[in-house]
């Protein structure tokens, strides 16, 4: 028994002293790295701005006259802009580094006096600067409650809920549709109504049930309105019935 226990003993202070070895090591040549001279910065993973507008705002479009430039300083100068939820910042040789960007998920646009806002995850609005790339989102009108839309502000409002709602359930449903919806129209808190870049008509969505009115229209669009281009509208605000008609028109 004491032969086992001094083993036991020996062997936890061998793995004991690779540990603080280990652990020294990462953390000397980290140390090393941050007083490197860095001569450049990539970027990756940018989508909303290009590489320019990500440095200038970072102040690092021109990096020669920086002084005591770390990856922890670049890492939090990226992740400060409004659109970066994470930055991941790396050597990839003695003198450049690579920037990671992971932006934040934009849900939709809004107008909100005359002026163009992101509404992004978990509600926050966003600013839309000048020299942004305009994706494929839809636009969110109409939105009940008056509502003062402040940048890096998080709203709670039930209409960008619902909004959101359908916009998650048109991506886990098929990414075209996702990318062919160009407006939810709230109507102030009214029955949603649905438009689509690749669609000629007005969707009556309504509310509620969104991932089962989602594979429905996915259906209809697939299979039905393929060969039959003459409705004025989808109606898909009862959960189980459809109606694809005509509106009525009066005569004078």
């Amino acid at each position: 028994m004491e032969r086992e226990t001094k083993i036991k003993i020996i062997g936890t202070g061998i793995f004991i002293v690779l540990v603080l070895g280990i652990g020294y090591l990462v953390y000397y040549s980290n140390e090393i790295k941050e007083d490197l001279i860095i001569e450049s910065i990539g970027i990756s993973g940018n989508n909303l701005l290009s590489e320019n507008d990500y440095l200038s705002f970072t102040k690092l479009g021109d990096i020669v006259n920086e002084n005591r430039l770390t990856l922890q300083v670049i890492r939090s100068r990226f992740e400060k802009h409004p659109y970066i939820h994470k930055a991941d910042v790396k050597f990839i040789n003695e003198t450049e580094v690579q920037v990671f960007l992971t932006e934040k998920k934009i849900y939709g646009v809004i107008i909100n006096n005359n002026e163009a806002l992101f509404v992004a995850e978990k509600f926050q609005v966003l600013p839309v600067f000048t020299n942004t790339k305009m994706i494929d989102i839809p636009i969110l009108s109409n939105i009940s409650e008056s509502i003062e839309f402040k940048t890096l502000k998080t709203i709670n409002n039930s209409d960008l809920l619902q909004a959101f709602k359908i916009i998650d359930a048109a991506g886990l449903t098929n990414a075209n549709i996702l990318n062919e919806l160009a407006e939810i129209n709230l109507r102030n808190g009214g029955d949603v109504v649905l438009t689509f870049s690749g669609l000629s008509v007005p969707v009556i969505f309504g509310r509620n049930y969104e991932a089962c009115k989602m594979v429905t229209l996915e259906a209809l669009i697939n299979n039905y309105l393929v060969s039959n281009t003459e409705n004025d509208y989808i109606d898909l605000r009862f959960y189980n019935d459809i109606f694809i008609g005509h509106t009525q028109r009066a005569e004078l």
